[in-house]
């Protein structure tokens, strides 16, 4: 496994590893890496020849408010999981290198990266979208493997590769969930024993609400009554709601996706689930 810290050096082997027809599959993270991250590494195997992971705690995607210090950070760790998981080469670059001194250039998304963390997380997608650019461009790579667990994240993703004619494939894979339920976060790690009793609370009240919607419940008090049961199980839920799986408008009918973000002490837990 290469381990790669030099934009140069990405590239020299990112052109290697593809010759010869042999394609490269990228799994972009920000590391504290777990089970969750592995399964998509595992799924680029499946994707491509050759398999890149790049760990880079991203600066753009955090509101002045959020500590980014207090990211979880693993480096040991991870490059010893990626090398048991069979990874090829890791990028990690530092900060300079993604944002060298006079960088003056974003890339805006709007659409499905409207509300939800949209709007609690200011500027957090265009953050997003920016390092995913760079990280696609710098790789090379033939296709990038997302997880489910970000919904929104990985529809405002895809409608940048489409609206910019980036050419790649994303792929997505289904969130990676812990015995009892809770879908697996680098962030679940900063949850108290007894908040982490409580967490898997979130998926347990999603799954009802989707039943009870299935069963021909309305809509608005369906919804209405999970979020006070958050509550009372001692969540701050900052929102649930049904939407439209790709736009991530108002659900109808027909297939949709139940968004949930919710706080349990200082940690912020998101999930979703498919109508």
């Amino acid at each position: 496994m290469k381990i790669i810290r030099d934009l140069a050096a990405l590239r020299a082997t990112s052109a290697e590893s593809r010759q010869n027809g042999r394609r490269l599959a990228l799994v972009p993270t920000m590391g504290a890496l777990h089970a969750g991250h592995l399964a998509l590494v595992a799924a680029a195997r499946q994707a491509a020849e050759t398999v890149a992971v790049s760990i880079f705690v991203n600066p753009l995607q955090f509101l002045a408010s959020e500590d980014l210090s207090r990211y979880p950070r693993d480096e040991a760790g991870d490059l010893a999981k990626l090398s048991a998981a069979g990874c090829d080469l890791v990028w990690m670059p530092e900060v300079a290198t993604m944002y060298p001194d006079g960088a003056a250039t974003t890339v805006e998304v709007a659409g499905p990266a409207e509300g939800y963390e949209g709007s609690a997380r200011p500027g957090h997608f265009r953050g997003v979208a920016t390092v995913c650019t760079k990280l696609f461009s710098q790789t090379g790579a033939d296709v990038a493997v997302f997880g489910e667990k970000d919904w929104q994240q990985l529809q405002v993703v895809r409608r940048f590769v489409a609206d910019l004619d980036l050419p790649i494939r994303i792929q997505a894979h289904a969130t990676v969930r812990e015995a009892d339920g809770l879908a697996m976060s680098s962030r679940n790690v900063r949850l108290s024993e007894a908040e982490r009793a409580v967490a898997p609370t979130l998926p347990r009240v999603m799954q009802s609400v989707l039943g009870a919607i299935r069963g021909g419940a309305p809509l608005a008090p369906t919804l209405a009554h999970g979020m006070a049961t958050l509550r009372e199980a001692g969540f701050a839920p900052d929102y649930l709601d049904l939407v439209q799986p790709e736009t991530l408008r108002p659900w109808e009918s027909g297939p949709g996706r139940l968004l949930a973000a919710a706080k349990l002490g200082d940690v912020r837990l998101l999930d979703n689930m498919a109508l």
